[in-house]
């Protein structure tokens, strides 16, 4: 395969593509090169020629197809494979870290909550997931090995194989991890009393309720989509999905339970919902999590850039600082590394999307090591979710709309930036106008309301984030940005006149 075909199923810091169906671009073909390349990959990191891999796979229908081009691939490279089955994405580094597994790396078979029809592939030294200069650098290499084929087979039938496969599951040693952080701080069953729903959406995160929860001692009784199914028949595993989110507040109020947790497919994201059927979730997350963190020894919450000035005004108040960084939670996670290694103390990274890593356990973005902060706190405080975070003040309206480019621009990206860059010098000569962090973007402050403009971190669009502390708030910063962008005539406004004249 060319390297302009593998490097379309670059996703960030994964792999990902589509797995089923006519149009499949995450074939065995491009599966076997980009796990060849993994291999020479981590040879190189490891210093050393002989290497233990782990493969674990989330339930989606092409991952036992996937799996078998895994591990043909570093078969094939004379690695000898552990295949851990159904797992979670986290799991697959807890591995390399807290277990005596001693594998070098790990490779988890996944496409977070993207629909059935997708996969991908993510990977894990342990320093921790790659960065997409890394992926860059594997996927440069896979094709390059794929113009010098020789003869290693897709089937795994290969006579060159000199490795060795083990099934070994994973994720009962996991959940056992899990519990054991939590009984060393609240002891036996913290949670007995306590009715806890969980909907895994048919992902990988029905092992919570069974294996981590009632060993704690609480009552699961009415959990939703537990079963694993890569079809996903119920409703998209993904915290962020109002209609997913709307199952499990019916569920919590049905069952007069006291909290309800959703994960994402992978689970390295996850939601909750207070026993009044209340979300909890991006901005309400991560004041949750910083008022259980922050009044230990302070320090800097770092965040996407879509974060609420409420959320900024709540942090402070708790004796801690809040950097609004830049989207995608692996520049939210570097950024907190890089703080903490400064010397300034950074005790969380945190995506509104539900991603959330902390220093204790490896920088890792892990949505049940997320559940198990908030489940200590509950069990210590005696407190909802809710009383935890009364004091946060939220917007009456919020809103984003996202804007394209015509379809005669020939740089997006370019002329994206000279929007952003146009939108700050208009921005200074208003005074009504205050500038806010702009590691992304350009971030305007008004009265009672903002509006954050960026480019997308993929695609040829422009999100528009609006927040209001009155009625009509947005519409009015929708009305003044228009005037700010009708001088941009490769942008399409269609979306954001709509807004306005809804």
């Amino acid at each position: 395969m060319d390297f302009d075909a593998l490097k379309k199923l670059k996703s960030g810091t994964d792999v990902r593509g589509v797995a089923v169906g006519d149009e499949i671009t995450l074939t065995d073909q491009a599966v076997f090169a980009i796990s060849e390349a993994f291999c020479e990959f981590l040879i190189d990191r490891a210093k050393k020629r002989k290497l233990k891999i782990a493969v674990g796979h989330d339930p989606r229908i092409s991952s036992e197809r996937i799996e078998n081009a895994v591990c043909a691939a570093l078969l094939s490279c004379g690695v000898d494979v552990v295949k851990t089955g159904l797992c979670s994405t986290p799991s697959m580094f807890i591995l390399l870290k807290e277990s005596n597994f001693d594998c070098d790396g790990s490779v988890m078979i996944t496409a977070s909550h993207l629909p059935f029809d997708r996969n991908g592939l993510k990977f894990f030294t342990p320093d921790g997931g790659l960065s997409g200069k890394d992926i860059d650098e594997i996927l440069k290499l896979a094709a390059e090995q794929s113009e010098n084929e020789d003869g290693r087979a897709i089937d795994g039938n290969s006579k060159k194989i000199k490795g060795t496969v083990e099934y070994r599951p994973f994720m009962d040693e996991y959940s056992a991890i899990l519990v054991k952080k939590v009984q060393d701080i609240c002891g036996k069953t913290p949670l007995k009393g306590k009715k806890i729903i969980v909907d895994a959406g048919n992902g990988a995160g029905g092992f919570f309720a069974e294996k981590v929860l009632k060993p704690l001692g609480a009552d699961t009784e009415g959990s939703l989509f537990l079963e694993p199914d890569g079809n996903f028949p119920n409703h998209i595993p993904n915290p962020e999905d109002g209609t997913a989110i709307a199952f499990l507040s019916r569920a919590v109020v049905k069952n007069k339970a006291d909290l309800g947790i959703i994960f994402d497919t992978d689970v390295d994201r996850a939601a909750c919902v207070d026993g009044n059927g209340r979300e909890i979730n991006r901005n309400d997350l991560i004041a949750l999590i910083a008022s259980i963190i922050l009044p230990d020894r302070g320090g800097v919450i770092v965040t996407d850039s879509v974060t609420s000035t409420h959320l900024t005004d709540y942090i402070k108040e708790l004796g801690g600082e809040h950097l609004r960084f830049k989207r995608g939670y692996k520049n939210v996670i570097d950024k907190c590394m890089e703080l903490n290694s400064s010397g300034v103390y950074s005790p969380l990274a945190i995506e509104t999307s539900g991603h959330a890593a902390f220093p204790e356990n490896y920088y890792l973005d892990d949505g049940a090591y997320l559940v198990t902060k908030i489940l200590c706190a509950i069990a210590l405080t005696k407190k909802s979710p809710s009383e935890m975070i009364k004091g946060l003040k939220r917007p009456l309206e919020e809103n984003e709309v996202r804007i394209s480019f015509n379809q005669s621009s020939s740089d997006f990206k370019s002329e994206g930036a000279r929007v952003i860059e146009g939108l700050r010098e208009d921005a200074e000569k208003i005074p009504e106008i205050k500038l806010g962090q702009d590691f992304e973007g350009v971030r305007m402050e008004l009265d009672g309301r903002w509006i954050l403009v960026r480019m997308s971190v993929h695609d040829p669009v422009m999100p528009i984030n609006f927040e209001s502390d009155f009625e009509g708030g947005n519409i009015r910063s929708a009305e003044m940005l228009n005037g700010m962008l009708e001088k941009y005539p490769f942008l399409d406004l269609t979306n954001l006149k709509k807004f306005i004249f809804q």
